[in-house]
């Protein structure tokens, strides 16, 4: 750990740099205590984009940042955190303690779209205060957390993702149910929903002769009925990301699946994911991962 850098952000950092082979043994899930800020001079960290969900239990106060808005936690409180959002924390020397959990939307893959929750969208409620007897409630659900990831369990991070959507939930009931109306999602948002939902329902491919309808930003388009223009416009505003940025990850992140997981040929693969040819895919693969597919199966 490097002096001045906070428990918290060493294993972020950790966690950032893990190989794939490693991330796909933790399930793409880990769970951390919360130690207090170490180091003098401490400043507010940058703003930064990871590429996973996080769910903060905060033990002390300070200034939570999140793209443009500041939040002041006085006393405890639960944060949500995820991969299209800036982030940060100031006065973190008055934390004293708490726990994390990260994961990413793989994670969920077949139990549910975290981007449908209002605490997971942009204009969302991302910080909860909570109360001593919250904090104690919480408390104990990270700490199973902590002793199902340890245990022997075949089923274990199946037990996981249910006590996440239990935190989930648990945040979600603490906010007023006519705040809820009063917020409803706007139209870029509803949009990039259900684009996002759409682009997961291709997912994921358990067969060679199985194949993705589509892989374009007009495909999507025509499927929602919207012109290609006013999509593209939505996913822009909504992730700071291109329509044809999410799919290309998308693609790229089952194509990586399918090599290490599955015996099947490149050209299967390639034809599998849309590509008539299997040097488009090549290409588009090396392009993204700056490794051939035959490479990355064999590292």
């Amino acid at each position: 750990m490097s002096k001045g850098e906070s428990i918290q952000e060493f294993y972020e950092n950790k966690y950032d740099f893990m190989p794939d082979n490693l991330r796909k043994e933790i399930g793409h899930f880990n769970v951390f205590k919360l130690e207090p800020y170490v180091g003098k001079g401490a400043k507010p960290a940058p703003y930064k984009r990871r590429d996973y969900f996080k769910i903060t239990l905060v033990k002390g106060n300070g200034k939570f940042h999140y793209a443009d808005k500041v939040v002041e936690v006085q006393k405890s409180a639960i944060v949500f955190s995820n991969p299209q959002i800036p982030y940060s924390w100031e006065q973190r020397d008055r934390i004293i303690g708490g726990y994390f959990c990260i994961f990413d939307q793989a994670f969920f893959h077949h139990y549910g779209n975290l981007n449908q929750y209002s605490l997971f969208q942009p204009d969302g409620n991302h910080v909860f205060e909570i109360t001593d007897e919250q904090l104690k409630i919480l408390s104990a659900t990270y700490d199973r957390m902590f002793e199902e990831i340890n245990s022997d369990y075949i089923h274990k991070y199946d037990v996981l993702r249910t006590i996440v959507f239990e935190i989930v939930h648990f945040a979600l009931k603490m906010a007023p149910s006519d705040n809820l109306t009063k917020q409803p999602l706007n139209a870029a948002q509803r949009i990039s929903t259900l684009f996002l939902e759409l682009l997961e329902r291709q997912f994921p491919i358990d067969d060679p002769h199985q194949i993705i309808s589509l892989r374009s930003a007009s495909d999507y388009a025509e499927k929602l009925n919207v012109h290609v223009n006013h999509l593209n416009r939505a996913i822009k505003e909504t992730t700071d990301k291109t329509t044809s940025q999410i799919i290309g990850e998308r693609i790229v992140q089952e194509a990586k699946i399918l090599l290490r997981e599955t015996a099947w040929s490149v050209s299967e693969i390639a034809y599998a994911l849309g590509f008539t040819e299997v040097t488009h895919f090549n290409n588009f693969f090396k392009k993204h991962i700056q490794l051939s597919p035959m490479k990355f199966r064999n590292v």
